[in-house]
């Protein structure tokens, strides 16, 4: 489940050229299942009308202070009251001025100073404006104040030069911001807890062109990091090539083949609560790796590759493990349950979790999954077929509650 679903975001939205920016971040806000609320100051609506931001976001948009809609309530102080976070996104020199000094001229400072909502500050503007000791001071007063600045991109300005004061786009805001916010979340199950997880499918180089793997994207792994993350853990993903981004606020390493894999586990191991390894990784890798490209046989007679099994990571692991709840995968064809079991005694797992990747919609490369999760003394858990988003947080919570019952 997203962290921002029935969350409620107060945008102030101040006049600059990139305020057009916030209605894209609105829209992936609340695609993210957040409730928006906007506040502009009055240059701000010189660039982009209220009448936009209110079929965005089907709230009313406050511009003017003096605007009662509803006389029981002062506008500024029940938005204020209202707001679990408060995004000023773009922020100009002017604003971030009025909001260092503690001023409160129009509705936008006046909600700003109300709130005791987490603040997050966009600075966009001119590169000189944004260089000038004055900014610098205003921001390093609203930092030591606690309100949390995102640095500015460099690029291309309004102005027609490049320099540092572009606003960053809306999905690097977003990112940042739910980092941020999640940091600040200490009730979250997962709080306080190191979760390290696995993805991808490992490579094991036949020449400097060829290699063996298998047909796993990573979306399962991923979407376990970001669920972890989503649960409060502070998160490290371990990624075999992959084309999918990395999380928000997740630490990623990136490896290539199986020892690779190992190497890395076993210097995260040690400081881990929880490992869930959702990497397909090779079983066999080539005894011998050939220093430039196998060229076909002028004979055409066959080409036999001799392999050797790689490092069984999991059976590794259980003779170091301490204090660490550590989950397993097992993507079979047959005997889902009778092949899973005895992975899960061998190598000593808290859990694993199995699919028959030969089912329709299961496994590999798409974006559901349907998996049985099987503990030690305990009935199997079958969860119907749903997105792989959905399977990761069911993975997480039935780990959890294993854990709380030993």
């Amino acid at each position: 489940m997203s962290i921002w679903k029935h969350r409620h975001v107060t945008v102030v939205v101040s006049g600059g050229i990139a305020s057009y920016k916030a209605a894209m971040l609105i829209r992936l806000l609340m695609k993210q299942g957040a409730t928006v609320r906007v506040v502009m100051t009055v240059h701000a609506t010189e660039f982009v009308t209220p009448l936009t931001f209110q079929t965005l976001t089907q709230q009313p948009v406050v511009t003017d202070e003096f605007t009662m809609t509803d006389p029981q309530h002062v506008v500024h102080v029940e938005l204020a009251d209202w707001t679990e976070l408060m995004l000023v996104v773009p922020a100009t020199a002017n604003l971030i001025a009025k909001m260092a000094q503690g001023l409160a001229d129009d509705v936008a400072t006046t909600t700003i100073l109300a709130t005791t909502a987490p603040k997050l500050v966009v600075p966009a503007m001119n590169s000189h404006m944004f260089a000038n000791p004055a900014t610098q001071r205003n921001l390093a007063q609203l930092t030591a104040d606690g309100v949390r600045v995102l640095d500015p991109a460099t690029g291309m300005l309004a102005e027609g030069y490049a320099g540092k004061g572009r606003m960053p786009e809306p999905d690097e805001i977003l990112n940042w911001a739910t980092t941020v916010f999640l940091a600040q979340q200490t009730d979250l199950p997962l709080h306080g807890e190191r979760v390290l997880v696995t993805a991808g499918g490992t490579r094991e180089p036949i020449d400097p062109v060829r290699y063996i793997s298998n047909r796993s994207s990573g979306k399962m792994g991923y979407a376990i990091a970001e669920a972890a993350r989503n649960l409060g853990a502070t998160v490290t993903l371990i990624s075999a090539p992959s084309a999918l981004a990395t999380p928000a606020g997740v630490t990623r390493i990136d490896v290539t083949t199986a020892q690779d894999l190992l190497t890395a586990v076993e210097a995260e191991f040690k400081t881990t609560d929880m490992l869930v390894m959702a990497a397909a990784v090779s079983d066999y890798r080539p005894a011998t790796t050939a220093m430039q490209k196998i060229k076909k046989q002028a004979d055409h007679e066959p080409l036999t590759l001799h392999l050797t099994e790689t490092a069984d990571i999991l059976k590794t692991l259980a003779t170091v493990k301490q204090h660490q709840f550590v989950i397993g995968f097992a993507a079979e064809t047959q005997a889902l349950l009778a092949n899973a079991n005895r992975k899960l005694a061998a190598k000593k797992l808290d859990m694993i979790v199995a699919n028959d990747v030969s089912k329709p919609g299961v496994g590999f490369n798409g974006d559901t999954n349907q998996v049985t999760m099987l503990r030690p003394e305990h009935e199997p858990v079958t969860t119907p077929l749903l997105s792989k988003a959905a399977v990761a947080e069911q993975i997480l919570l039935t780990a959890l509650q294993t854990r709380e019952e030993e």
